[in-house]
């Protein structure tokens, strides 16, 4: 389980991460990125989304249950007032949980590579 104080739930916070955060995507799932969150700099705030698309609720319910799981494993990583959210996408619903990490990591990895090189552009 994710600590509540790393949930995002405001659709506004989901908003202006996906909308005004960097991008950065793999076959199974999809990390926007953003470091101007509304939220306490005490730690990051994680937000996913899974929709109907990835399969039917018992599918849904388990893509989720393991990026919330690989997430809180790597909360440490994440700078504090730093907004995520993880898309999955469809292809999610028959990856490993190693395939997941494998493209969570390296997804995180070019939305941080991005938001630097946004960074030193403004």
């Amino acid at each position: 389980m994710l600590p509540a104080a790393h949930r995002m739930v405001r659709a506004a916070d989901f908003e202006q991460a996906v909308r005004r955060g960097v991008r950065s995507g793999r076959d199974t799932l999809v990390v926007h990125l953003t470091t101007q969150t509304d939220h306490d700099p005490c730690g990051p705030v994680v937000g996913f989304v899974v929709s109907k698309a990835v399969g039917n609720a018992v599918t849904r319910n388990l893509v989720k249950r393991r990026l919330r799981n690989l997430v809180r494993d790597r909360l440490d990583e994440l700078p504090p007032g730093t907004g995520v959210v993880v898309r999955a996408l469809p292809p999610a619903a028959a990856s490993t949980y190693e395939r997941l990490g494998t493209d969570f990591d390296s997804a995180l990895a070019g939305a941080r590579r991005r938001a630097r090189r946004h960074a030193t552009e403004s």
